[in-house]
């Protein structure tokens, strides 16, 4: 019976080959997208699940409560050891501090090489704790001795080639000789942990003193403790008793700390603490690949039930040769079946095809062997089910219910055959949905338009950020200044420590301010340059003036935030106040007030901050050039830093692209909303063109008799294309509240934000009526335009 089936499906379907040809191509779309989200929200899903034991695995954070709250990913560097000597919560607890970009100078038979790799510090338990196997498959990584390292299998390809890399030796940041122990294999890319090498936490003391203590005074972001705990132990009451730390360790700080626990499972998830991407993301990913599968079907359903009426006179025959329901439902959902397949294997073949881009817009790694698995096949079998079961049973009831008298005297009208005014109402979802996309995408751009292009209070264009050694000396560093400033085409240059803007180095810390022996209840971000940083950033001076470099800090710039913070309103009123930061980093007077400027994304509100030049803390050059001369400006740049600096690799950024960088996520999202956004609108129209081919058919008398009547072609054509237009004008009234709600919650995530103007629906709507008019202007002028002879003839 089934076979019959599908006999006879193939046979309806090779009939009726243009609209089988239009609701194929509009699913494989939808198929298309939907394995494209299934994959991108799987690869997502898979983070950190290899691990053994990985749901006993979690990692201290801390919530800083202040004026407001700040979340860490990492905990003092004193709290490990104090958690392992005073509870037994955890089988094994290591810490590790991870860096970026460490120098690696590698030196064989009198060749140097050098590149840069990013490192993690860690204890020897931490190779307890995750599952990073060696290349023998064990994980005994021996990291005990200070000065070892292992590296990944890439890294040794890199460093040493094909030689065996065990016991060999390189120096890191031209300080400490480190040897290889042994090597690991590559980590994956779903891996929290992304470091090129591991180093003995030994180690770490030559490159941070304060991080190779047991310090409470402080956080660095870049120091994590995780922990291997006990089987079924509560986390909430765990946490209620680290309070306890908060008392014994930081009694006399007002940034108050609460210690928090997390699962390695939700880490990727949480970007209050730094996390990879939110989990709102992947919802509203899935629920478009959904929605545009959901577009795909109302096609296919829509053409069917357009196509009943058409199909009376085989369903009339069937039923008086005996054919019953069920038989007649059974053999439409048999068509559908056809349909979907063909459908789902055009739609994996057009996901293979884009996924080396999709992999490029998304910074991902899949691949087309990673997704022949039993999870994606079990996914595309219930896909092809449901899109079966969705599209086909509502036509297939319409068409086993035709009464057979009517269809063979050919006597069914739409009322009779059933589906008009859902019909309608499916059209009227379709460009709701599409609707709803285009307000998103217009709101996405708009706002990442606002961030990028605002006055941000500083000056980004132009401006080349270099490193420069920590270990450098103040006349070598004003030498390089100067040299660096001979060429034309430099036209400002100045040493500091974190730029204003980008979120690089962001450092918050205390303040005492005005001789109170207790610190403000705010964070205090620290930015340390010298003489010419106002002018080379163009930040300007509100009241009183810079300061002067002297051999100690004692004059201090502070911005409008911070004099808001204090309690006053004007900001001469704090010229000439004391001030101590971080316990004597900085102390001096305040001579000076600058213009507020924003020091983060615009998903964070201005922040409180200080300037003064403090020498050992500048780690970069900021260099203001005159772009039509880029190319030379930076060689000379490069050739002067380098022969100050030939043991370290030159490297630099533009600051305007760091800039960019903040929204980097933005940008993805309004990427893939776009693209979504243009299917979803070609797949409607996809559907709105066989409409419109039954349409002008059902009307073909009637245009005619109008015709003859004395009836226009513009006359004719309104005709044709009001009803669309109607339901599109509906749409956009269903659509409007809709999108404004999701994009009001989605402008939430920032502290300055664009206005949704009432502009952004009408020009929606009007986008989704200028395609419409597009798609069905062909047949809408060929109708109106046909010998109203031919028309009247027709049957």
């Amino acid at each position: 019976m089934f076979k019959n089936y599908l006999k006879i499906a193939w046979r309806s379907l090779r009939k009726r080959k243009g609209f089988s040809l239009i609701n194929i191509l509009g699913l494989s779309l939808g198929f298309g997208c939907s394995i494209l989200v299934f994959l991108f929200v799987q690869y997502h899903l898979q983070f950190d699940n290899f691990h053994h034991n990985a749901d006993r695995i979690y990692r201290f954070n801390t919530e800083e409560h202040r004026d407001i709250v700040d979340y860490e990913p990492s905990v003092p560097p004193g709290f490990a050891n104090a958690f392992k000597q005073d509870y037994d919560y955890a089988e094994i607890v290591a810490k590790s501090v991870d860096r970026d970009d460490f120098l690696f100078t590698i030196e064989t038979s009198g060749d140097k090489k050098q590149l840069k790799a990013d490192v993690d510090f860690t204890e020897a338990d931490f190779f307890k704790i995750f599952n990073y196997p060696l290349i023998n498959g064990t994980n005994d990584a021996p990291l005990t001795e200070p000065n070892t390292a292992l590296i990944t299998e890439q890294l040794a390809k890199h460093m040493f080639g094909d030689t065996d890399p065990i016991n060999r030796t390189f120096v890191l940041e031209n300080k400490e000789t480190i040897r290889v122990t042994g090597v690991l294999k590559d980590l994956p890319k779903t891996s929290l942990n992304q470091a090129d090498a591991f180093i003995s936490y030994k180690t770490l003391k030559s490159y941070s003193e304060f991080l190779s203590s047991e310090s409470w005074g402080g956080i660095n972001s870049s120091l994590h403790v995780y922990a291997l705990m006990r089987p079924n132990q509560s986390i909430v009451q765990i946490e209620e008793q680290l309070q306890d730390y908060v008392q014994k360790f930081r009694a006399n700080h007002k940034n108050v700390h609460q210690y928090k626990i997390q699962p390695l499972s939700d880490i990727h998830f949480d970007n209050r603490f730094n996390g990879g991407i939110n989990s709102q993301t992947l919802w509203i990913f899935s629920l478009i690949g959904f929605f545009i599968l959901i577009i795909a079907s109302i096609n296919f359903i829509n053409i069917a039930t357009a196509q009943s009426i058409y199909r009376s006179k085989e369903v009339g025959v069937r039923k008086v040769l005996g054919s019953d329901k069920r038989h007649l439902f059974w053999q439409f959902m048999a068509e559908t079946f056809i349909i979907g397949l063909f459908a789902l294997v055009l739609g994996v073949g057009l996901c293979l095809l884009l996924l080396p881009s999709f992999n490029s817009i998304f910074d991902l790694d899949l691949s087309f062997s990673g997704i022949l698995n039993i999870k994606f096949l079990a996914f595309i079998m219930t896909l092809l089910a449901l899109v079966t079961l969705l599209a086909g049973s509502y036509p297939g009831v319409l068409l086993a219910r035709i009464a057979p008298v009517l269809a063979l005297k050919r006597k069914l009208s739409q009322k009779d055959s059933g589906g008009y005014l859902t019909r309608k109402t499916l059209v009227v979802t379709q460009f709701v949905i599409s609707i709803v996309l285009i307000i998103g995408t217009i709101v996405v751009g708009k706002q990442l338009r606002y961030a990028i292009s605002s006055d941000l209070g500083f000056e980004k264009d132009g401006i080349v950020m270099v490193e420069i050694p920590d270990d450098i000396e103040p006349i070598q560093l004003n030498g390089l200044k100067e040299r660096i400033s001979q060429n034309s085409s430099v036209q400002k240059i100045t040493a500091c420590f974190a730029s204003p803007g980008a979120g690089y180095n962001n450092w918050g810390t205390s303040v005492k301010f005005n001789n109170k022996p207790e610190s403000e209840d705010f964070n205090l971000q620290v930015k340390a340059g010298d003489k010419d940083y106002l002018d080379a950033f163009g930040l300007a001076i509100i009241a009183g003036r810079t300061f002067y470099e002297k051999d100690s800090v004692d004059e201090i710039l502070v911005n409008q935030d911070f004099v808001t913070k204090v309690g006053l309103n004007d900001p001469n009123e704090v010229l000439g106040k004391q001030v101590n930061i971080n316990g004597g980093l900085a102390k001096g007077s305040i001579v000076g007030v600058v213009a507020d400027f924003h020091d983060s994304d615009f998903s964070e509100n201005i922040s409180p901050i200080f300037i003064a030049p403090i020498p050992n803390l500048y780690t970069e050059l900021a260099i203001k050039i005159n772009l039509k001369n880029a190319n030379s400006a930076i060689s000379h740049i490069e050739k002067e830093w380098t022969a100050v600096f030939p043991d370290y690799i030159f490297e630099y950024d533009f600051l305007d692209d760091r800039v960019a960088e903040l929204y980097e996520t933005e940008q993805r999202f309004l990427s893939l909303v776009g693209i979504f956004s243009g299917i979803a609108i070609f797949i409607g129209c996809l559907g709105i063109y066989g409409l419109i081919l039954f349409f002008v058919v059902q009307k073909t008398k009637e245009i005619g008799i109008r015709k003859v009547l004395g009836g226009s072609i513009k006359h004719i054509v309104g005709l044709v294309m009001q009803d669309f237009f109607k339901l599109i004008a509906i749409a956009g009234i269903i659509a409007t509240p809709i999108a404004w709600y999701f994009m009001n919650r989605w402008l939430e995530n920032f502290e300055y934000k664009t206005a949704i103007n009432w502009w952004i629906f009408v020009l929606a709507v009007g986008i989704v009526m200028a395609i419409t008019f597009v798609t069905i202007s062909y047949q809408a002028l060929k109708a109106a335009t046909t010998n109203p002879v031919k028309s009247l003839r027709t049957e």
